[in-house]
C-alpha cells in the first residue's frame, strides 16, 4: 500500500486525528496521548466513560502496553486477521478513555491500517463518525463529513459486515491456560468457534 505520507504522520505526532480503512468500516486513529484522547473524543462528540480501542501492526507491538499470554499468538493465528479484539491487562494503568487497567486491542488486518500502525506505533480504533450516528463505508467521506483536512485522511473503501469478536482475557490460576477466556461481544467469529478453540488448545 506504500508508505504513509510524512503529512500524516506529522499530525499525528501533533496529537491531531487521521481517518483510515480498515477491514469493516472506517477508522478514527490518534496516538493513546492524553492530548490526542482530548482530541479524539471532542471530535466524534464520545462520552468519556466510553473506552476506545487500539490498532496495532502485531501483539508484539502491543506487548509494549499490555501482557500478552503465550496462547494469545496461537489464538488470533487460527482465526482471520483482524477479526478478534482481545482485551488483555495493562502494564501500568492508562488513560480510562483506553480502558485503564484493561485495554482492548486489535491486530490490523486492512494494510494501510497495519502499514499505519507500523510506521507510527498503536493508534487507537473507534468508528469514524460522530457518537450515535451511522458509520460511513468510506474513509474519505468520513474524514471530511467529520471536518478533517484532506492530509488527515487515509481514502479506502471498506467493506462494512460485522465488527470483530470482543473476548476479555484474564489470569486464572488453576485454569488449563493460566486465563480465563470470557466473549464479551460477539462478532464476525461466532460464540461456538471461540468455545471450540478453546476446547481443543487447553
Amino acid at each position: 500500500m506504500g508508505l504513509i505520507p510524512s503529512e500524516t504522520v506529522s499530525i499525528l505526532h501533533a496529537n491531531g486525528v487521521v481517518a483510515y480503512p480498515t477491514s469493516t468500516l472506517p477508522g478514527l486513529a490518534t496516538l493513546p496521548t492524553k492530548e490526542g484522547l482530548d482530541n479524539l473524543f471532542a471530535l466524534k462528540q464520545r462520552q468519556p466513560d466510553q473506552p476506545v480501542s487500539l490498532g496495532v501492526a502485531s501483539l508484539e507491538q502491543a506487548s509494549q502496553l499490555v501482557e500478552v499470554p503465550d496462547f494469545a499468538h496461537r489464538l488470533l493465528a487460527d482465526f482471520e486477521r483482524g477479526s478478534l479484539t482481545l482485551i488483555l491487562d495493562a502494564h501500568q494503568s492508562l488513560d480510562p478513555r483506553l480502558g485503564g487497567g484493561r485495554v482492548a486491542v486489535r491486530v490490523f488486518a486492512h494494510p494501510l491500517a497495519l502499514t499505519l500502525a507500523q510506521t507510527v506505533g498503536p493508534v487507537t480504533a473507534t468508528s469514524a463518525n460522530i457518537a450515535g450516528t451511522a458509520p460511513l463505508a468510506n474513509a474519505n467521506t468520513a474524514g471530511l463529513e467529520l471536518g478533517l483536512a484532506p492530509q488527515a485522511i487515509l481514502a479506502g473503501d471498506c467493506p462494512g459486515g460485522q465488527g470483530s469478536t470482543l473476548l476479555s482475557i484474564e489470569k486464572l490460576e488453576g485454569s488449563p491456560l493460566g486465563y480465563s477466556v470470557t466473549i464479551m461481544r460477539e462478532g464476525v467469529i461466532p460464540y461456538t468457534d471461540v468455545t471450540s478453540w478453546m476446547s481443543k488448545n487447553h
